[in-house]
């Protein structure tokens, strides 16, 4: 009987020594984790794209202000910040890119050698908690980089003459006051220009397609409404 129990005893470790070696052999070694279903995914075919505009109409009037009252500077739009900013890589540089590195700036006011000068922040009339914190964290990143932000707010846009007043104290420190009034030491004369619409729809017949309008800025808000388990809200 003894012998009967250590015979079995024996048989039941074999097997099980043989099971774990069969599912070691099944799994798929380290480093080498499985497909999930969202690599499975076409980046065409499950995402089909269609084209949008840069720009929000508040945003296009922004821009052909800035444009009038500063002819001799660059003016782009929706730069995302991980463009002209950089940071130290002593810490994740990937996680300083969801933070804030992924937010575009609405209009980047620079010189000639695309050097930024000023970001100007478009902000709509109706913002939500979140868009607000979005904004002032944007913001705050780019003082601290010693670039001029200003805020304009879509009901109310700056004149031309209004945008050139408050672009004048950020450029008359340096090289940039020539660029600023031209070549002369006056200001240059502000012609008289048609209204802003028609500029906007001059030579665009779908200029107020709303199937066109560009991708909203706080669609990330939407989507990461909710931080992972553990996370704190950025800074």
């Amino acid at each position: 009987m003894p012998t009967d129990s250590l015979s079995a005893f024996a048989l039941a470790a074999v097997l099980a020594l043989l099971i774990t070696y069969v599912l070691m052999r099944r799994r798929p070694p380290k480093g080498r984790a499985r497909p999930s279903r969202n690599d499975a995914l076409d980046t065409v075919a499950d995402w089909p794209p269609e084209a949008a505009r840069v720009m929000t109409t508040p945003e296009r009037k922004a821009f052909e202000i800035v444009r009038r009252a500063l002819p001799q500077q660059v003016v782009l739009s929706q730069v995302p910040l991980s463009r002209f900013l950089r940071v130290p890589t002593r810490h994740s540089y990937s996680q300083w890119v969801s933070r804030v590195g992924c937010l575009n700036a609405d209009l980047v006011v620079c010189d000639q050698g695309s050097r930024v000068l000023a970001v100007i922040d478009v902000r709509p009339a109706q913002q939500s908690a979140r868009a607000r914190k979005r904004h002032e964290r944007m913001s705050r990143v780019l003082r601290a980089a010693h670039i001029n932000v200003l805020t304009w707010p879509e009901a109310s846009l700056p004149t031309v003459a209004e945008a050139r007043a408050q672009m004048a104290p950020i450029l008359q420190d340096g090289p940039q006051a020539m660029n600023l009034y031209g070549s002369g030491s006056r200001p240059m004369p502000l012609l008289p220009v048609a209204e802003m619409e028609e500029i906007l729809a001059h030579g665009d017949a779908l200029a107020h397609d709303t199937a066109m309008e560009p991708v909203s800025s706080t669609l990330f808000d939407d989507l990461d409404a909710l931080p992972p388990a553990g996370a704190t809200a950025p800074r």
